[in-house]
């Protein structure tokens, strides 16, 4: 295993395969900030050199976190095929980057499930922008809950109606206003202020005695902690997906209070008692950068832990999976270009996992970002196939205080790439009169629809 190559008459020399894996990556704040990236153009280059050589059983064989001391690790490692893992095990990462390009999404699809995260972030590594919306664009990866999401075609969306205090007249407001707008066909879905049972089990039933009064074929969700949707769904919530935010590494995952046990323990009470008619009945959040915050990075780069979380996702067949790409701040993405980079890998990675992968296109304010670069990513990843986008009253979450996909930014996503909500979401807002052909009629964006229906 070659870990040197020379580049212009210098000869670079790399301690293990995490420095090169960290050294390739594109330029990050975050690994700036924890001192593992490459220090000149030209390290970053002969990295990818020799990250390009390495085989899929190189990057198999040495995981970023140690097999014996990290769950995770455990849980990728043991997820892997091994009679498709035998098959791909000598292709180099410049081999297997020639193949996401020159073959079918079914034939991509083939082998996911012989390779590890470490391998996906490798190649990941060795992609340009467009390199990465293309080979995207060919895996179509779908889910069903109560409705199937990732069908060609069609560009779902979150409807996420936070409220800084969590009333239930505002939060209802906003869920009248984005479906009104064609928003909601992923899920009615709510970052709640306050992690209570007593709070997540009343925006539940709201939800869904919303859904079931104007028949609304979707799902809800309140994204609050793991243990607080068990104790609701225990006394009896009608809850359609479970959440929780996902780090790459044991430790950090212990940070957020978490473990494969109690996910484990979640995903088969949701089995029992979900209010959900699918197979796919989890929903998972991400984001590069939260390992460095809680030093569970294990000095491993920011888009290769990225990685092991949607590894880990993989082991409960999720309905939505998506990272909140923008989020953290500059720490770790520090202007509109690591954002677009970021939000391109992410999407490429979790659809190359073969995860239902959405996208929240956002960006905080203390960060070099703007409007147009938000618009810039959701339009790139609307062309790469991404299965969703959220939906936030103008675009400004008045809760989560950052900026995000608007109601309207949604609409102006599908009629610009020709796609349509999923099937019988878009049938019942034919219904409603909010659109026609694929396109909103004159009463889309008027809530009050919904309070003068004799439902």
């Amino acid at each position: 295993m070659m870990l040197k190559t020379t580049l212009f008459g210098k000869v670079y020399q790399f301690l293990d395969i995490k420095e090169v894996l960290a050294k390739a990556n594109e330029e990050k704040s975050g690994d700036n900030l924890a001192m593992i990236g490459a220090s000149t153009t030209e390290e970053r280059v002969a990295a990818k050199i020799v990250l390009s050589e390495l085989t899929i059983a190189d990057l198999r064989n040495n995981p970023v976190v140690d097999y014996d001391k990290d769950e995770v690790t455990r849980v990728i490692q043991d997820g892997v095929d091994e009679e498709i893992y035998k098959k791909v095990k000598s292709m180099t990462i410049g081999e297997f980057r020639e193949f996401l390009l020159e073959n079918t999404g079914e034939e991509i699809k083939a082998i996911s499930d012989g390779l590890t995260s470490e391998v996906i972030a490798a190649v990941t590594k060795l992609m340009s922008n467009m390199d990465l919306i293309c080979a995207s664009r060919k895996i179509i990866n779908t889910a069903t809950c109560n409705t199937t999401i990732g069908t060609l075609g069609t560009l779902a969306s979150r409807l996420q109606p936070n409220h800084p205090t969590d009333n239930l007249q505002g939060i209802m407001a906003s869920v009248m206003e984005g479906i009104s707008y064609g928003v909601g066909d992923a899920v009615i879905g709510l970052n709640p202020a306050i992690d209570s049972i007593e709070g997540v089990s009343n925006i539940l039933k709201a939800f869904k005695d919303f859904m079931n009064r104007f028949k609304l074929p979707t799902q809800n969700c309140v994204l609050a902690h793991i243990t607080t949707q068990m104790e609701a769904l225990k006394n009896g919530a009608p809850m359609d997906l479970m959440f929780q935010s996902l780090a790459g590494s044991e430790i950090s995952n212990r940070a957020f209070g978490i473990d494969v046990k109690l996910l484990d323990e979640g995903y088969h009470l949701m089995k029992t008692l979900k209010s959900s008619k699918g197979d796919n009945f989890m929903y998972f959040e991400t984001g590069q950068g939260s390992e460095l915050s809680s030093a569970g990075h294990n000095g491993a780069d920011q888009l290769t832990m990225e990685a092991r979380c949607y590894g880990l996702a993989k082991r409960y067949k999720p309905f939505l999976v998506n990272t909140v790409v923008g989020f953290i701040g500059p720490e770790y993405l520090y202007d509109g270009a690591q954002v677009i980079r970021a939000g391109l890998e992410d999407h490429f990675m979790g659809k190359l996992t073969g995860l239902s992968m959405g996208v929240d296109v956002c960006y905080t304010n203390h960060m070099k970002a703007d409007q147009n670069d938000l618009e810039n990513l959701a339009l790139l990843l609307a062309q790469a196939n991404c299965n969703y986008f959220m939906g936030v009253p103008g675009g400004d979450d008045v809760m989560l205080m950052y900026q995000s996909t608007s109601y309207h930014d949604i609409a102006t996503l599908r009629e610009i790439t020709n796609k349509r909500p999923i099937k019988e979401f878009e049938m019942r807002l034919n219904e409603l009169g909010i659109m026609k052909d694929g396109v909103l009629t004159s009463t889309a964006g008027n809530p009050s629809l919904f309070l003068n229906m004799g439902v």
